[in-house]
């Protein structure tokens, strides 16, 4: 087995890969097409802003590359995020994997934007084992849509774990997220 980590300049590409590597698999931190292509599952981890990624994926040449993978894909806070149509955060055209788009976390007097902490996330009822507390850090959110596969409430109720064909997205971070985090992990890199 081996796992790419796409390095799209996020901050959180070695905690990822400790993550990994803590649940007993292999990973490669990686802008290469062949590394990535040939990779029984892709991660796509992300700490910034989804402008900012869509750009380096662009320069890197790797959106097409991403768009035609078969293998088993997670895409981590902005990782979800920009597997969708489009943001609201730099308003840029995302990968438009999954059908919907990703909005602002309206500021209200008692929650702070961003987002950042441990936040109850429940799964659907086929995947209940992993209702549990997920530490997230973010200002966006994908609205509950027919894929959504696990949700949370911060102000709003919204999408916290999404399933399309081959790829999957969390919004929290796993990596950060304890055992809760490891067990999620490893249900992927089972699948």
């Amino acid at each position: 087995m081996t796992v790419a980590i796409i390095n799209s300049g996020g901050a959180n590409l070695g905690s990822v890969q400790r993550a990994v590597d803590k649940i007993g698999y292999k990973a490669i931190i990686t802008r290469e097409i062949k590394d990535i292509s040939d990779s029984t599952h892709v991660i796509i981890p992300g700490v910034g802003s989804a402008y900012n990624v869509m750009r380096s994926l662009k320069k890197t040449n790797l959106i097409q590359t991403i768009k035609s993978l078969s293998q088993p894909v997670l895409g981590i806070c902005i990782g979800m995020q920009i597997l969708f149509e489009f943001s609201d955060e730099g308003k840029v055209d995302c990968l438009g994997l999954i059908p919907g788009s990703v909005e602002r976390f309206k500021s209200l007097d008692h929650l702070k934007v961003p987002q950042m902490g441990w936040n109850k996330v429940s799964f659907n009822n086929s995947l209940s084992e992993f209702n549990n507390y997920y530490y997230f850090a973010n200002s966006y959110f994908n609205p509950i849509n027919q894929f959504t596969i696990a949700q949370s409430q911060y102000g709003v109720s919204f999408t916290a774990a999404i399933k399309y064909k081959n790829f999957i997205g969390c919004q929290f971070h796993p990596e950060k997220s304890s055992l809760a985090g490891s067990k999620f992990l490893k249900n992927f890199l089972q699948s």
